[in-house]
């Protein structure tokens, strides 16, 4: 009696030891407290107790089920998957992989981890390439970059191959197979050796690429005001504000983080990027919702000035036209009935006999208002790629009439620019030119839309040996994988205003240093074409924001020349 008493006891310390690790092997607890102590229930006890850690390559995976690599968050805030995702043995303390075991060939999807989207770019971020000016345009060396994502809903049961061949059309899928060879294509961090590997809910993907942005216009950033709350910039033309597209190192945010050291910075406006002018940004999350509250309650006035066709009318002319959003991807909205109502004020500033200077007052903020207004009155920006297009039919677009569908248009409008080869002057993603150019599978489609057409390098090496050919140029050896500084604080070689002051000899020296630099990489096919510079006529839209005005602020710019009256057009 006395002994099965002390069993008893043992058992019941056995099982609040469990309890307060917070795993409980019932079967164990069940046979301590009937007293089972056969030799052959030891033995099972301890298989139970004592099993090695589950390799990560059979485990179980976890997570939630609906496609967006978001895991379900219980009461205390944690992810379920971190809450069962560790086992402690009884005996030996070892962490082993939750769950059960998968079948043979079954692959591994490990939990998604938790991303903070709120976290702001680094200086690692800056550091991944740096800047060089050449021939009045501010360029980036190429540089290396990972694309990542979880895999999307849609994506889950297909495989690599059918995902890139229907999504990722900016590249043909021999690509694809050579960067699988060398490794670049990863799969929960681990390198993929098949596109035919079927995608599950929660795989991590990761894709390297060399990456070539387009250059901008090489004009410095100014700051017109930072007071601790607010920062206030002239945006250059042709400068996107934060990174999208092509664009990641040639945009306001990253040239405000690398050059004025100004980060974490909140978005209270954007302009397109043919457009320049006065650009606010909110020091602080509080004065950004103050900033947002007075967009919301209409007590921001904004003011803008254009160049448009012809001759505008006098007095004040008010369209009040609802604008549709035709496609968010690639940025193309028209008048509809069934779009958001907007409203917007012009006033003729000055006519010089062939264009009209026109004062904007957008009471909303709707996307493309402006000129999508403009183009209805039958008085589009002068040198607008997208609503002073003839694809929009023998009117323009004026009143409304178009002609033809949303589909129709689109492809209109691309055809008109590759005819001109000016594609580069649209923001369109390049895998929405290659589906609507109709590429084959396995080829390599249209030339990328914000580059000139390409001229192939290796027939152009007798005229480089000069040094006298623009290369592309990149910095990827360890000694040069920084940011470079220059005495003055600023990365690059040379900042806007020295460049506007530097000879001819200088500047061919830059030249024939950045193309000394060039490293090639043997996947990409960019580094192997030599694209003609854009022209600052190209990379300008006569559309500038010049004041913005708040209940006890006032911000503006000097009017661009090409708005003033004794400006000569081409």
């Amino acid at each position: 009696m006395l002994g099965r008493l002390n069993r008893l006891a043992v058992s019941f310390s056995l099982r609040v030891h469990f309890i307060r690790q917070g795993r409980v092997s019932v079967s164990l607890c069940e046979r301590a407290q009937l007293g089972l102590s056969s030799r052959r229930s030891s033995a099972s006890s301890d298989m139970e107790t004592k099993e090695e850690p589950v390799s990560e390559a059979t485990a179980e995976p976890q997570g939630d089920a609906d496609g967006d690599g978001g895991g379900q968050e219980n009461r205390t805030g944690k992810r379920k998957s971190e809450d069962t995702g560790d086992q402690y043995t009884a005996a030996s303390g070892k962490k082993r992989k939750a769950g059960k075991q998968l079948r043979p060939g079954e692959r591994y999807v490990p939990p998604p981890r938790k991303r903070n989207p709120g976290v702001s770019f680094s200086q690692e971020h800056f550091a991944e390439t740096s800047y060089y000016f050449e021939g009045g345009l501010r360029k980036v060396h190429p540089y290396y970059f990972d694309f990542k994502t979880y895999c999307k809903g849609r994506w889950v049961g297909k495989t690599l191959l059918e995902v890139f061949s229907s999504e990722f059309r900016a590249e043909p899928l021999d690509y694809y197979a050579k960067a699988v060879k060398d490794g670049r294509i990863r799969l929960n961090e681990i390198p993929v050796d098949d596109l035919n590997i079927t995608l599950k809910n929660n795989d991590f993907m990761r894709n390297t690429v060399h990456r070539h942005e387009p250059p901008v216009i090489g004009r410095s950033l100014e700051v017109l005001v930072d007071d601790g709350e607010v920062v206030v910039v002239d945006k250059p033309a042709s400068l996107p504000v934060h990174p999208c597209g092509r664009y990641r190192h040639n945009t306001v945010i990253f040239i405000l983080g690398k050059e004025k050291g100004l980060c974490g910075l909140h978005t209270v406006h954007r302009l397109d990027r043919l457009t320049s002018g006065v650009l606010l940004f909110a020091r602080t999350l509080e004065v950004s919702k103050k900033l947002d509250q007075m967009v919301r309650e209409r007590q921001l006035e904004k003011e803008y000035v254009c160049r448009v066709e012809g001759e505008f009318p006098d007095g004040e002319v008010v369209c009040e036209e609802p604008i549709l959003v035709v496609s968010f991807k690639v940025g193309l909205c028209r008048v509809d009935p069934k779009g958001k109502e907007c409203r917007t004020v012009f006033q003729k500033l000055s006519y010089n006999g062939c264009s009209s200077v026109v004062r904007c007052l957008p009471l909303t903020g709707r996307t493309h208002q402006i000129r999508v207004h403009l183009q209805f009155l039958g008085f589009p920006i002068l040198n607008d790629p997208i609503y002073g297009s003839s694809a929009w039919g023998p009117h323009r677009g004026k009143g409304g009439l178009v002609g033809m569908n949303d589909e129709e248009l689109l492809e209109a409008l691309l055809e008109e620019h590759r005819s001109k080869e000016s594609l580069h002057l649209l923001d369109i993603p390049d895998e929405v030119v290659s589906l609507k150019s109709g590429t084959k599978e396995g080829t390599s489609g249209d030339a990328p839309v914000n580059s000139k057409p390409p001229i192939m390098a290796e027939s152009l090496s007798a005229a480089c040996e000069d040094g006298s050919c623009k290369l592309p140029v990149a910095s990827l050896q360890a000694e040069d994988s920084g940011p470079e500084t220059s005495a003055n604080g600023m990365e690059g070689e040379t900042n806007g205003a020295q460049m506007e002051n530097s000879n001819s000899h200088s500047e061919e020296s830059s030249r024939t240093a950045n193309a000394n630099k060039f490293v090639r990489d043997h996947l990409c096919g960019e580094c192997k074409i030599v694209r003609p510079d854009p022209t600052e006529k190209e990379l300008v839209m006569y559309l500038h924001a010049l004041r913005y005005k708040g209940p006890d602020f006032e911000y503006s710019t000097q009017l661009p020349d090409w708005a003033k009256e004794d400006w000569v057009q081409d």
